[in-house]
């Protein structure tokens, strides 16, 4: 077997077939074949690793250069996508193979986190992810919120489709990802897709001239759903305008259902308002988001909480080693081995956790995730609080 990395045009021949026949529905028109060369331009600087024997492609897999805000400091992010094996050639190593090798690029090229959306959790759990909490759905009548189509509320609302106001809103998420724990965005080659396609109507809420949430949405019919990608705001009043939009829509659509983040409480966004929440995972389409760390020391300047404690990462070939963590200045330092410290034994996996906030350290021993004791717990609660990330990017 021969691993290498493929150009952007032999995507259509060595990675392309292999994704279709994985994710698509199959055998597809052969003339629908073509349809792939538009895909090029939103993944030219994609790494594409694939697994050839005798020069035939076997396996593939591709990274996205993104960025993730991780505790407060905006890092460039590993997204894996397309992970992708001939029928004939599974379960024979390919995949652990391109993993390894993409990762350790990645990594050396700068990349200090990783995260994806996997078939199954308990495979990428042995290379380091954790899982990350699913983005939440939420349904409800537009009519529950009729008291807020008179509403005066200060602010202005700007309604377009996504093709026109993609600037817009292209700037507003990156400003969530340098202030939300967990936000992911595309490099900008990736996210003009959202532009090129134009397949979104695009409503806007500013207060004071300044963007302060922002929807794309698609409406199924007269009389169905309105269906909103993510609900994006950042006050009270921004998601408030939203909402008045929607209501507006009470003679048209029987229906909004809207992406919103794990730590949305929309039973409480207005009284009678009456809702259904979900978050559903399912092998191997309908997974919740995963993510790991690639390099520790890039870590350091991340918001944290006061512990101080040793850490001895183990069974990885990326951060294998023993790290001192201080937040005492409320910003991470990240050091060497030191004596007399509280001293905990951790997984990628464990690890990974910790910095993304979803797991308390109590739970990492009977996750597998390590050892820690009593009082490397209590600091590690400290250093690591807990935390709602917010993955927002589907790739």
């Amino acid at each position: 077997m021969e691993i290498r990395r493929i150009s952007s045009k032999e995507r259509l021949t060595h990675s392309f077939p292999l994704q279709a026949y994985a994710f698509e529905a199959s055998p597809a028109p052969r003339e629908d074949a073509a349809k792939y060369s538009d895909l090029l331009p939103f993944q030219e600087d994609n790494l594409t690793l694939v697994a050839e024997e005798g020069g035939t492609s076997v396996a593939a897999v591709s990274a996205i250069p993104m960025r993730q805000n991780v505790r407060g400091t905006l890092h460039p992010m590993a997204g894996i996508a397309s992970v992708t094996v001939h029928p004939l050639a599974r379960r024979q190593g390919h995949i652990r193979a391109l993993l390894d090798r993409v990762l350790g690029q990645m990594r050396d090229e700068g990349h200090p986190v990783s995260a994806l959306y996997p078939f199954r959790a308990s495979f990428y759990e042995r290379f380091g992810y954790v899982g990350l909490p699913k983005k939440r759905r939420v349904t409800f009548s537009p009519g529950d919120l009729g008291h807020l189509v008179r509403a005066d509320l200060p602010g202005e609302l700007t309604w377009e489709r996504i093709g026109t106001g993609y600037p817009a809103y292209r700037a507003f998420t990156l400003r969530l990802a340098a202030e939300r724990h967990g936000f992911a965005v595309f490099p900008d080659y990736r996210d003009e897709r959202l532009r090129a396609d134009d397949l979104s109507w695009l409503v806007t809420a500013r207060v004071g001239g300044e963007v302060a949430a922002a929807a794309t949405y698609q409406i199924t019919g007269h009389g169905a759903d309105l269906v909103v990608d993510d609900l994006l705001t950042t006050t009270p009043l921004s998601r408030t305008l939203l909402l008045q939009f929607f209501a507006r829509h009470v003679d048209q659509v029987e229906r909004v259902t809207a992406g919103i983040a794990a730590d949305e409480l929309p039973e409480l966004w207005g009284t009678d308002l009456q809702t259904e929440i979900e978050a559903r995972t399912r092998v191997p389409h309908s997974n919740a988001p995963m993510a790991r760390v690639l390099a520790v020391p890039p870590l350091a300047g991340a918001r944290v909480g006061p512990g101080r404690v040793v850490v001895e990462v183990v069974d990885d070939p990326f951060i294998a080693g023993t790290y001192l963590f201080d937040g005492r200045g409320g910003r991470l330092e990240v050091g060497g081995d030191e004596s007399g410290v509280p001293r905990a034994t951790l997984r990628a996996a464990g690890l990974s956790a910790l910095v993304y906030g979803v797991l308390d350290p109590d739970e990492l021993p009977l996750r597998g995730f390590g050892a820690v004791p009593a009082d490397a717990g209590a600091q590690l609660r400290a250093l690591f609080p807990r935390a709602v990330p917010y993955l927002f990017a589907d790739f």
